[in-house]
């Protein structure tokens, strides 16, 4: 082996040590980005449903806010699976091809541990919770109202019951659903996240547009 041989597999061992420290840090970091993420996520919501289904007297448009809690839960619980099934290979030539929402998509899997464990685990779980608590404040909206001469626990049981069974029936569908049309679910995903980028790129150009004609007035 030459010298020149031993040098660039001596560079390419640094390069590939230095990627894997990468991604244990990477690893190590995101644990606490999920708990952060979690705790506000589950803070809008809170504080959405409650604030909502408190202050809403249709009892109606109360339940459709609690059935949309549950629905944000399993959408998002269908992508998480759908990118962990979807492989990347369709859309690398899709990519190639420069059609809008490849990049975004083999991008999200890539990262389907952390994507799977984003929409299952914190938005499921959290929508779980909340849509508890929302199921909660509707019960006793329902008793203030008289709209029923159940009694509480039993009403509670009952509520309680439909959104565990609303929840757990949605997402069995969309499991399945998710794993048929996997590629779809990712790409339209995709899509949708390549439409919110080139908005806050707009935005962000435009704000730079501003500092640099503020800055040119400066000098002149």
């Amino acid at each position: 082996m030459s010298n020149d041989d031993g040098d660039s597999y001596d560079k390419e061992k640094v390069r590939v040590k230095a990627k894997n420290k990468n991604g244990k840090k990477r690893d190590n970091i995101w644990p606490i980005k999920v708990f952060v993420l979690t705790f506000v996520i589950a803070c809008a919501f809170s504080f959405f449903s409650e604030a909502t289904i408190r202050r809403i007297d249709n009892l109606i448009l109360a339940v459709l806010i609690l059935l949309i809690i549950v629905a944000i839960g399993i959408v998002f619980d269908i992508i998480g699976i759908a990118v962990a099934s979807a492989s990347e290979v369709p859309f690398v030539s899709m990519a190639s091809k420069k059609i809008r929402g490849a990049k975004e998509a083999i991008r999200l899997i890539r990262k389907a541990d952390q994507v799977s464990n984003f929409c299952n685990d914190v938005v499921g779980d959290i929508c779980g919770i909340v849509s508890g608590a929302a199921g909660g404040v509707l019960i006793m909206k329902i008793m203030w109202t008289n709209f029923t001469s159940l009694e509480e626990s039993l009403l509670s049981i009952i509520i309680s019951s439909l959104i565990a069974a609303v929840t757990v029936a949605g997402k069995a569908l969309g499991k399945s659903f998710a794993i048929t049309n996997c590629d779809k679910v990712v790409y339209y995903t995709a899509y949708f996240l390549s439409l919110l980028n080139e908005k806050k790129e707009g935005k962000s150009g435009k704000n730079n547009s501003k500092g640099n004609g503020v800055m040119k007035a400066r000098e002149n």
